[in-house]
């Protein structure tokens, strides 16, 4: 089946198990990488723009996937929903390790939900290099609220909110250095924060604990993030939350802060791609004769680094052009 035939099944409006299995094949070609990716992009992008996204991060323990469940029983209600679970890597398989999915299976056969774990594939930020593309693709699937649970790894962990509309933070009671927590980001990232498992002690100290960290006045925006207690085990403040990220949601809409994220989120994502696009040209040409001769000027310090580079990304670009 082709991609234009895959993109036609993943985006119909007839909703099985049909469109779900073309949605992962077109995923997996995102994965790979390559020109399949690119042509993908291309088909897709016009059709982009219309989901919400909403970030989850955390450290790890912190009780993410659970409360991802539970806030899928209530988003679902009012569109259908994508769950982007980044997971570590598999140091066997290369894929991802898949521990999100076995605590969601409650929606595998619901044709509202969708669920994917993905691979970390050894990058430090938290997220997939791919998830910005997958984001576009299940956007144009015509999903209305995607959902990107961060594998939670500490300070690199606010890369996701580059990619989310409203982020939120995850913590437990007893959450540890408050100074260390603003010193990662923290405070400036989280549009919402969530005390979970707050049927443990130290809740109400974390509570404060936040609220004055807050009244530093460490954000400069109009929006001060809430705080919601949750205990994602039985669904204690689930609904609360959801409630918090649909009025976010109306605030960024209002102040047209959601338009200045995403275009922010826009020039990203070009220099993103023009950067592999420059990498493929590199790869492609950097063992020609032509670029061989320059390198080896440089080493022989017959040609200065700065010559040397400026002379092998012409010869690349030509190198490049011969090629095509």
């Amino acid at each position: 089946m082709s991609i234009s035939e895959l993109i036609d099944l993943a985006s119909s409006n007839d909703k099985n198990a049909k469109s779900k299995v073309a949605l992962a094949k077109l995923i997996s070609i995102v994965e790979r990488g390559g020109e399949g990716a690119r042509q993908l992009g291309r088909a897709i992008f016009a059709k982009t723009g219309n989901a919400y996204v909403v970030g989850i991060t955390g450290s790890p323990g912190s009780g993410k996937s659970t409360l991802t469940d539970k806030l899928i029983t209530s988003a679902r209600v009012d569109s259908r929903v994508c769950v982007l679970a980044i997971d570590p890597t598999s140091p066997f398989s290369g894929g991802a390790i898949l521990g999100d999915r076995v605590r969601m299976n409650d929606h595998v056969d619901d044709d509202r939900v969708y669920i994917r774990s993905m691979a970390t594939r050894g990058h430090l930020g938290g997220l997939s290099y791919s998830v910005p593309e997958v984001i576009r693709l299940v956007d144009a699937a015509g999903f209305g609220l995607i959902i990107v649970e961060t594998v939670g790894v500490g300070q690199v962990e606010v890369e996701i909110a580059g990619a989310a509309d409203t982020t939120v933070v995850v913590v437990n009671p007893g959450w540890g250095d408050s100074v260390q927590a603003n010193k990662a980001g923290l405070m400036e990232i989280a549009d919402i924060f969530v005390i979970n498992k707050a049927d443990r002690p130290n809740a109400k100290e974390t509570m404060r604990d936040i609220q004055s960290m807050l009244d530093l006045g460490i954000r400069n925006d109009a929006w001060r993030p809430p705080i919601i207690n949750t205990i994602a085990t039985n669904g204690d403040g689930i609904d609360e939350l959801y409630k918090s990220i649909c009025q976010h949601g109306d605030f960024v809409r209002s102040t047209n802060e959601l338009v200045e994220r995403r275009n922010k989120r826009d020039k990203e994502d070009l220099i993103r791609v023009l950067k592999r696009s420059l990498e493929d040209i590199i790869s492609q040409g950097w063992e020609d004769p032509s670029i061989a001769q320059l390198k080896k000027r440089c080493l022989d310090h017959e040609l200065d680094p700065y010559s040397a580079s400026e002379q092998i990304i012409k010869q690349l670009f030509s190198v490049s052009e011969r090629k095509t």
